[in-house]
């Protein structure tokens, strides 16, 4: 079925549940959690033993899904901090709805609900979150000329769609269907990022179109997909990574993504 096409769907509420880049220094945060026994990259809260046990389990299989995806390993072992109070969690990523974040000092924070309600979330937006950190690494937290669609595409294509659970490829149809439609043309300057509201979708809807654009991009051609995420990484301009890798620019690129029925 192609994004243009027409169809009709029952859209659901659906609560903002995603993942933050905030620029919240974690000042003394490694005093606040106790190391995980299983595995010392992983942090917890005290009364948060179960719950880094799990994230430790997890961790060696998306640290090499993100390192894979990526092409490059990361450049220092990931911190995982897992919250077990929600007053441990806002008071490090401020603002509402989210689930996990990344914090300056390469630190992941986990929100209690992904233990919780959201438990079936967690390895996905662990593997998601560990995309974000990988490119931070390398580029900074969090890069303004790389196009936030491009962060979220990439991080949950890796992911397997973790982090865009909440909306459907139908309703990201229906959306594209509508008008509302991300411009992945669309370049971001510092100050001024094009998020999912400038394109009228919801969180989900614009991880969900963002994240089906990228897996074109990798299953269209594979090197140049390697190619130009090599080159992102080496800090060249995403236009410059774009046309080298693909010989094409975004804008053709998009429209070749419509004509397939992505």
């Amino acid at each position: 079925m192609s994004w243009a096409s027409p169809v009709c769907i029952s859209l659901l509420f659906l609560a903002l549940a995603g993942c933050s880049h905030t620029a919240t220094r974690a000042t003394g945060v490694q005093e606040e959690f106790q190391i995980c026994r299983e595995d010392d990259r992983v942090r917890h809260q005290d009364g948060g033993e179960i719950q880094a046990a799990r994230v430790a389990g997890l961790l060696d299989a998306a640290v090499a899904r993100v390192e894979s995806v990526h092409g490059l390993p990361f450049l220092r072992p990931p911190q995982v901090h897992v919250c077990v109070t929600m007053t441990c969690f806002q008071r490090l990523v401020p603002g509402t709805g989210y689930s996990a974040a990344v914090l300056p000092g390469d630190l992941l924070v986990l929100s209690p609900s992904l233990f919780e309600r959201e438990s079936d979330r967690l390895p996905g937006i662990l593997t998601h979150e560990l995309s974000h950190l990988h490119l931070g690494q390398r580029l900074g937290h969090y890069t303004p000329w790389l196009p936030v669609w491009f962060h979220e595409g990439l991080a949950t294509h890796v992911a397997k769609g973790g982090g865009a659970e909440f909306a459907s490829d139908l309703q990201a149809r229906v959306a594209w269907e509508e008008g509302r439609q991300v411009d992945f043309s669309r370049l971001d300057v510092p100050g001024r990022r094009h998020r999912a509201g400038e394109f009228g979708l919801n969180i989900h809807e614009f991880y969900r179109q963002s994240w089906r654009f990228v897996a074109y991009l990798e299953q269209r051609d594979p090197a140049a997909f390697a190619a130009m995420l090599a080159a992102i990484q080496a800090d060249t301009d995403i236009t410059i990574s774009v046309a080298d890798a693909y010989n094409a620019g975004l804008e053709r690129l998009e429209q070749d993504f419509i004509q397939a029925g992505r």
